[in-house]
């Protein structure tokens, strides 16, 4: 709290009045940067493209809005029970869903699993992106590529028709 309120240029009594424990100041940070990932990631048209390009542009912009918030994956935010886990990715997982099930609609992702399975997959995959990242195993352009690739592998995604 003392680093927070230096690196906010006011005293530490000042966030406690705002925010009564370390818990609830965390959960503000994380609603906060949900509601900017959510934006950016809303501008990412998820309609306009096959789904497997559709889906390499998300998780472009979701990795680029890992690097621009680590404190997503941070371990600093405890881990949660799983229903709260689940409430807390809604916003960014909720819009991944629906294209999801579109390419399996299509055939462009794997139809054999679950789209729930596959779209936990995807925000496990992102943690463990981070989570190599953070270790200092991976640069976070590996980390990064590490994470589209491994995605559109367990979606099964086909790659695009030869011209």
């Amino acid at each position: 709290m003392d680093e927070i309120a230096t690196a906010a240029g006011v005293s530490r009594q000042t966030v406690y009045a705002h925010y009564r424990s370390r818990q609830v100041l965390l959960q503000a940070v994380v609603e906060r940067v949900t509601a900017e990932v959510v934006a950016v990631l809303d501008a990412v048209d998820l309609e306009r493209d096959r789904p497997a390009e559709a889906l390499r542009r998300w998780l472009e912009a979701a990795w680029q809005l890992l690097e621009t918030y680590p404190v997503l994956l941070s371990p600093a935010i405890p881990t949660a029970p799983v229903a709260e886990d689940v409430r807390r990715h809604e916003p960014v997982t909720g819009r991944l869903l629906p294209l999801i099930r579109r390419g399996q609609r299509v055939g462009e992702f794997d139809g054999r699993l679950p789209a729930q399975w596959l779209l936990a997959a995807v925000v496990a995959l992102g943690h463990a992106a981070a989570a190599e990242l953070a270790a200092g195993r991976m640069t976070r352009q590996q980390a990064g590529n590490a994470f589209t690739d491994a995605v559109l592998r367990v979606c099964g995604a086909k790659p695009p028709n030869p011209a």
